[in-house]
Parts: structure tokens; C-alpha cells; sequence
């Protein structure tokens, strides 16, 4: 096969897709570009709702997100949004607007098109990719979009982050298997991916050696990825429309037959905003996790004391 160079990854070319052989000879990649996904029907105000912050800070889920990819060393953020919704967008990103770009995604064809649609904004580089109905908290100093682009930098590929979830959760996320990295207890080879699988289909073909009974790897809401993601989302696209619309899970259980695919079990937890209760969760996570923890816990004690009286 001949090689080129595909952005800053070396790459082999395959028929339809760019198939980048991401391996320890590979040059050390910046990633300086995120995108965050918020065109979704059901997600499209969900970035726009009002937390406070660790800091006890009144702040948007947008610019939430978006300091989170600052302080991964992000440079520039592509906000794919929903017709109509760029100035409430541009208005929830506060300071950050500066560092963003709005890109419509005119019609919902799929989560994969939304992410398509930022093709010409990444161009040929790597990319963070977030949802923006996820925010995610650790308490180790280190973020979750830190601890997953110094794995892409490391092992030299794709990497999705994901949560060792309770079987009951799956009809929410997508799922990955695969084996344990030699060494490397939170890190997996990426083997199968399916899009909110049934327990049965979890069973046969998404246990992990070394899971408790009954928890499967869930995506997290982020990933970073090589160009070659753009292309196979492209020969989606390409298909008849009776074939249904572009699908990111489908284009990544393409990815794991052409490249190197990793999941990162981070050191954190994801909280889904547009889940029932989840903005309340994401709150009270948050909240919890900040300078005025004690503060929060004498309120729910005495919320829940003026409950039960």
C-alpha cells in the first residue's frame, strides 16, 4: 500500500476511506481542535441551561464544556447547532465565543452527518469530539478531556472514552468490547461497537474480561479522533437515502477493520444532562464537587429533615 500523510498522522489509503496506521513511529500530534455536538431535537437547548459551577459560578452547560476543551489546550471549538439557535448559542458561551464556530447542521440526518458536517473545520487533523448534553467531573486534577488526549498522544490512535455502565442503562448509549492493553488496567483494543444494544446482544458480544456481571463499556460523551473518521462518515453520506442516516457508531465499528481503535476508562463520571433528573444531577454533582461541598451538604440535611417532618 503507498503512504501519505493524512494531516499530521501518517495514513494508508483504502478504497473510500483513509485508513490512518497510527503506530509508535508516528509523530507527536497536537490536537487543537474540538468539536461539540448540540443539533440534536432532544439536546439542542440542553447546552444552553443555566448550572452553577465548582466555583459557585452561574454558568451555561456550553461554557461549561467549552472550559474543559480550553484547558485541554483546545485553540478552536465548532459548535454544530440547529437552524435559528446561533445567537442564544453565541450569547450561552460568554467569554469563549471568541474561540468558537457555529456550524448548521440544516437537516437532522444523524448524529454521524452533525459530525460530518464540521468536515472542512478539521480538515485533515485529529479532533476532540464531545456531546453537549454531557458534562463531565474528576477529582483528580487532571480533566476528563486531558486524561483522554494524553492517551491519544500516547498510543498514537482513536481513542473513545467510556464508563463501566449497569446493563440496565444500555438502551441510552452506545457500546464498545474488546480486551484489557497488556499493562494498562483502564485501557481496551476495541474489537466490536453497537449503538444502544439489548442486553441479550450485550451479552453475546460486549463482555469484557475482567467487568463485574451485568456493567458493559459505555461511551462518555467524548472521543478523540484520527481523520479517517470523516471519510468513512463520508461513504455513509454517499449511500442511497433509503439506507438510512449517517451513524457515528456504525462508522466506528468500520474504523476498528481499518486502524487502531482504543476505549479509556477515565478516572471520572459523566452526567447526562437530558436524561430525566439529569440537569439536577449534573447540579448536585457539581455542587458536591466544589469549594462549597459542606455548605450543599447542611442544605440537603435540612431539606431532607423539613421532608420527612
Amino acid at each position: 500500500m503507498n503512504f501519505t500523510h493524512f494531516g499530521k498522522f501518517p495514513c494508508t489509503l483504502i478504497p473510500g476511506v483513509a485508513k490512518s496506521c497510527l503506530t509508535r513511529h508516528a509523530r507527536d500530534v497536537k490536537i487543537h481542535k474540538a468539536i461539540i455536538t448540540a443539533a440534536g431535537k432532544n439536546q439542542r437547548s440542553l447546552p444552553l441551561q443555566t448550572l452553577v459551577d465548582r466555583d459557585g459560578e452561574p454558568k451555561s452547560a456550553l461554557a461549561i464544556l467549552a472550559e474543559e476543551v480550553i484547558g485541554a489546550g483546545i485553540e478552536e471549538i465548532a459548535v454544530i447547532i440547529s437552524p435559528g439557535t446561533e445567537k442564544s448559542y453565541a450569547a450561552s458561551a460568554g467569554p469563549h465565543v471568541r474561540r468558537m464556530h457555529f456550524i448548521v447542521q440544516p437537516k437532522a440526518l444523524g448524529y454521524g452527518h452533525a459530525v460530518h458536517c464540521a468536515k472542512d473545520f478539521t480538515g485533515n487533523d485529529a479532533f476532540l469530539l464531545m456531546v453537549g448534553d454531557h458534562l463531565h467531573l474528576t477529582q483528580t486534577g487532571i480533566s476528563c478531556a486531558q486524561q483522554l488526549i494524553a492517551t491519544a498522544h500516547s498510543e498514537k490512535c482513536s481513542v473513545s472514552a467510556v464508563q463501566a455502565t449497569h446493563e440496565r442503562m444500555l438502551p441510552y448509549y452506545g457500546c464498545v468490547g474488546g480486551h484489557r492493553v497488556p499493562g494498562r488496567e483502564r485501557l481496551y483494543e476495541v474489537e466490536a461497537v453497537i449503538e444502544k444494544p439489548t442486553p441479550t446482544e450485550a451479552e453475546q458480544k460486549l463482555v469484557v474480561p475482567g467487568l463485574r456481571a451485568g456493567r458493559y463499556l459505555c461511551f462518555f460523551g467524548l472521543h478523540v479522533f484520527s481523520p479517517a473518521i470523516m471519510g468513512i462518515l463520508a461513504k455513509q453520506l454517499a449511500r442511497p437515502e433509503a439506507a438510512g442516516p449517517a451513524d457515528l457508531t456504525c462508522a466506528l465499528a468500520e474504523l476498528v477493520r481499518y486502524e487502531r481503535y482504543l476505549a479509556h476508562e477515565l478516572e471520572g463520571t459523566r452526567h447526562d444532562i437530558g436524561q430525566r433528573y439529569g440537569l439536577f444531577n449534573a447540579q448536585l454533582a457539581l455542587a458536591l464537587s466544589g469549594k462549597d461541598r459542606d455548605e450543599v451538604l447542611t442544605q440537603i440535611v435540612e431539606l431532607l429533615a423539613q421532608t420527612q417532618a
